[in-house]
Order: C-alpha cells, then structure tokens, then sequence
C-alpha cells in the first residue's frame, strides 16, 4: 500500500534496495533519489523511492527457482549470465536456458524482467551442486546437457594488471571450473577475452621485475587456461577452443573472444562454423556492416550519454571512418593532449565508424577520452538502441538501470550471433552431423589459437617442467601423441 507522506530514514532505504548507507547517500547528492533533510539527517518518501526503483527497473530480484513448468529436451545453465547474449544465442539455436547466476544487481534486473520464469542465482561460491540442481527442479539422477558461462575477464585482460588467479574475478574462474566437474553436464562452455590465451598463473608485476627476470613458477604465459585445461581433462572432458571474431559469424562488430567447449565423452567438438568472412572467400558473404545493423533505425527514440563539447569540435572536422589522425596536423596534439606522446597506435581517440564496416569492439562506456565511439554522422556516441542492435538483442529487450548501467551490459555482452553458432556446434556434435569449418578459415587476425597449435607452443616454450608443478602435464596432447 501507498503512503505518500511516509518518510524513510536512508538506512531503511539501504535495506530496502540492497545498496550500503553510503552508496544511498551518494545517490541522494546526485540528486538520483529525492530527499528532504529533517534536522540532522536525511529522509526519502516512499514516492521518491518508487520513482527511483522504477528508474533502475524497479527492486533487485531476489533468489528464487523455476517456475512450476515442464523441463525441457534439452536441459542448460547459465552461469556469470550478465545481460543474457549468449544465452540468448544459445536459445536461438534452439538451447533454452533453465537458469541464470548473476550477481550483478542491474544484470539481475534485466535477466528478471526478461526471462522471469528462470531460475535466477546470485554469487557463484554461495551454491553448491545441488543447490544448483535444487534451483531448476533436477534431481540427483537427472542429465545436465549444457552448462554455459563467461566469468569475468578483466583479471585475464591484457589492458589490465592481469592478476590472474589472484584475482577474486580470476578465482571466478575456477570456481566455474569446480561447478562444471561436480554438475558433469555433457557440454561445458567457457567464453573469456584473448588474453586468457598467454595469461600466467601467477602475475608479477613489471615495477618487481629486476633487469635479469625470468618467469618464475606459474609465471609463464599460457599457465592459466594450461591449468584449466589440465582440470577439466584429468575430469574425462575432452577440450576444443579458438579465438573467435564475431563479425565471421553474422555479427556486424568485429570482437575477439576465446571460445572453449568441453565434451563430457572425452572427443572434441569441431571448432565453430563460419557463416561470413572479410572479404566474401570461402563461398560466403561478406561482413555484415554498421549500415545493416541500423538499417531501420530512424524513427526509434535514442537514449545516449553527451560528448564533452572540446571533443565534439574536432568530431565536427571527421567524416565517417575516420579517427584522430585524419584531423588537421596542428590539431591533432591539441586532441590527444599527454597521450599523443604516449606509444602504440591510439586507435581508439576520436574513432567516428564507418557505415559500410562492421562495428569496432563494442565498449562499457561510449564517451571516455580514450575508448569514445561515434556515430558515423552524428555528433553524438552510439545509443543504447544502436548498442543493442550491433550487440543483435532483440529491439524488445529490456536492458535495466541508468544509462551507465545500460552501456556496461550490452558492452559486456558476448555478440548473439557468436553464442548462436556456440549452439549450432553443439546441437551438431550432439546429433553426430558434426560440421566443420572451411580448412584453412582465418577465425581470427591471430595465428595458432586453436587448442592443438597453442598448447604446442606452451608447451614447448617451457624450459622445465617444475614451472608448472599444479599441471600434469599428461593430460596434454602434442600431435597424436601425450606427453
């Protein structure tokens, strides 16, 4: 019931909305919640919390299980879920998902709104095997068919610290790794950025590295996914990966990502079927571009964050395509002020895209100095709705929270189409059709990423076998030969 005139102290409000005092006070100084000072303190109405809860796409959703409903042909899981595009994909394939583990409280509010008969878990180390299985309505006997998750990568992130399994979002990892051995699905798949490819194990800072370093134990690039992969086949699993671009798959953004498929029976699932390339080879059509991304787009309302008006004057001197460098030389230290001096190529200043191009990697927040994306011909960033068409979610799906919140998820977001071709290979392995790709078919601008050709080189790269004392390094295939 409504009670208009009923004021509520911010710690009541913080236990209301499941945010800390703190961060319900900042939210009173943005002015994102009303508030009026009584005395000392500060006291929201009830219809000031509604407005703002309403404005984020109303409270968090707490846990809960499946709906009452009948399970499915094929049963599958979503774990680290965020804005839902894989698992997306996936049911486009024709692989519904029963759950989704998410503990972010924006994504948590998409994945409800949109799937609210799911079962819906928070953080990943609060749940155990049969709390899982309890969620969906699985009994101890009943098959898993396909377990699904992308946990965090910025701990794997080459443009980070790299903190590796030091890092709580690095732990994630293995702890997804844990679930998947006791839940034993037939089909396990593990999504992460290409520098899960050479991360360590154990990452050493440079400022402690001394002239005459060399990696030390579990320093070594590639120690990371060696000990996953180590894990998982010592648990029976047999392992297919590559570094994908999505734009091969019908996605008009061109964005990396490994792609590890884990096969319960211990044979390998082909790596995933091409339906575009670059330049229309292989007997397939060309890239889709921005242009068809956004074809019918025009009369949508657009919800977008500002560019600061000392950007938007040089955005103002560049056509479509073009970026910092193509400004007029005596502007262009002017644009880039410190970083113009700074190394490597700076491709992502000033980046205006190119209509008949896919999309550049789509990121968490269109407006920063340094990762700014611009509409071709607009001077302003991509929109939410743009976001989402590039990201291929539907028109209709409802992406929760502020605007920030909005451009987090689908930036995060794996592209539809890729978790679309994750399922296809799926449902083919299953059915025994068993699809390939084109010999020779350039998945990604990086050579030697699948699983035979970059365990050969990690592999070959140790000097000592001590490096890895955590890995049995038995469970590693070189050739038609274990080591």
């Amino acid at each position: 019931m409504m009670y208009p005139n009923k004021l509520l102290s911010i710690k009541s409000v913080s236990e209301m909305i499941g945010l800390s005092e703190q961060r319900v006070r900042v939210l009173v100084r943005e002015n994102a919640i009303d508030a009026v000072r009584v005395g000392h303190s500060w006291v929201v109405s009830e219809q000031a919390l509604e407005k703002y809860l309403a404005s984020q796409g109303g409270p968090v959703p707490s846990n809960h299980a499946r709906t009452d409903a009948p399970l499915p042909k094929i049963k599958a899981l979503s774990f680290f879920s965020g804005a839902m595009g894989l698992d997306l994909g996936l049911e486009q394939a024709g692989i519904p998902m029963l759950l989704a583990c998410e503990m972010d409280k924006a994504c948590r509010r998409t994945i409800a709104t949109n799937r609210p008969d799911l079962a819906l878990l928070g953080n990943l180390w609060d749940y155990s095997a049969d709390d899982v299985r309890n969620a969906v309505g699985l009994r101890a006997n009943d098959e898993i068919d396909v377990i699904v998750g992308g946990p965090p990568c910025q701990a794997f992130s080459t443009a980070g610290a790299r903190r590796g399994f030091k890092d709580d979002r690095g732990n994630a990892l293995l702890k997804y790794i844990e679930l998947i051995l006791e839940l034993r699905p037939r089909y396990a798949v593990i999504e992460n950025v290409r520098g899960l490819l050479s991360a360590p194990l154990s990452h050493r800072p440079h400022a402690e590295r001394g002239e005459d370093w060399t990696p030390g134990e579990g320093e070594h690039p590639g120690g990371a996914l060696l000990h996953i992969i180590s894990l998982l086949r010592k648990g029976g699993y047999g392992i297919s990966f590559n570094l994908y671009n999505a734009a091969n798959f019908g996605v008009p953004q061109s964005r990396e990502r490994v792609i590890v498929i884990c096969h319960r029976r211990g044979d390998k699932v082909p790596h995933l079927v091409p339906t575009h390339s670059q330049n229309a080879s292989f007997d397939l059509p060309r890239w889709r571009t921005l242009r068809d991304a956004l074809a019918n787009i025009e009369n949508v309302e657009h919800h977008y964050v500002e560019f600061p008006e000392n950007r938007l004057r040089f955005y103002r001197l560049l056509k479509s395509g073009q970026y910092w460098k193509h400004l007029p030389e005596e502007l262009q230290k002017e644009a880039l002020g410190k970083s113009y001096y700074a190394g490597g190529g700076k491709t992502g200043f000033l980046r205006r895209l190119d209509w008949d191009k896919p999309s550049c990697t789509l990121v968490t927040s269109p407006n920063m100095p340094a990762t700014d994306i611009c509409h071709p011909t607009e001077n302003r960033p991509l929109s939410i709705e743009e976001y989402k068409r590039i990201q291929q979610f539907p028109d209709d799906w409802t992406v929760c929270g502020s605007l920030n919140d909005q451009y987090r998820q689908i930036g995060n977001a794996v592209p539809v189409g890729l978790g679309l071709a994750v399922g296809r290979a799926i449902l083919s392995h299953m059915s025994g059709e068993e699809s390939k790709a084109p010999g020779g078919f350039p998945f990604s601008r990086y050579k030697e990423t699948d699983e035979e050709s970059w365990e050969r080189q990690a592999l070959s790269a140790l000097s000592k076998r001590e490096v890895f004392p955590q890995i049995n390094l038995a469970h590693f295939l070189i050739g038609d030969d274990f080591l």
